[in-house]
């Protein structure tokens, strides 16, 4: 099967959520992707941030900034992100999965600034195509 650009890059930023979100220990449930430009992704995750125990924890993923992990505020307002992964947007998800556990540890890691550049689109899906196939696999059951 060969995949279109919108395709590819759909597929394997399913894949590669879809490995992070198994890296945590999560269902996926309560994650969602946006695969139209820019692309980005949503995953609740179980825990709370210290500093904010009434506060649930997302982590969010988008082609410009890569990983930062946020806490949900009580007004439907947007998020307010606590932490950013770093400059690597399209981190190994075991990594991601390590970065996200010690923040729940109250490890805390600089907050990079945003919107650095990081590469091409071509790279963003060059790097994403491996994790297709992740999308394509059905999921493990967890009990």
């Amino acid at each position: 099967m060969e995949l279109d650009f919108d395709d590819a890059l759909t597929w394997g930023l399913r894949g590669y959520v879809r490995l992070v979100t198994e890296e945590l220990g999560l269902t996926g449930e309560c994650s969602y992707v946006q695969a139209e430009r820019p692309a980005g992704a949503y995953l609740a995750l179980d825990g709370r941030l210290p500093g904010f125990p009434d506060r649930d924890v997302a982590l969010l993923w988008d082609e410009e900034n890569g990983w930062s992990a946020a806490v949900e505020t009580h007004s439907g307002e947007d998020v307010i992100v606590q932490a950013r992964f770093g400059p690597d947007v399209v981190p190994p998800p075991r990594a991601v999965a390590h970065w996200v556990r010690g923040l729940l540890r109250g490890e805390r890691m600089p907050l990079p600034r945003a919107g650095e550049p990081h590469g091409a689109p071509d790279d963003l899906l060059r790097r994403l195509v491996p994790y297709t196939t992740a999308a394509l696999v059905p999921a493990p059951r967890l009990t």
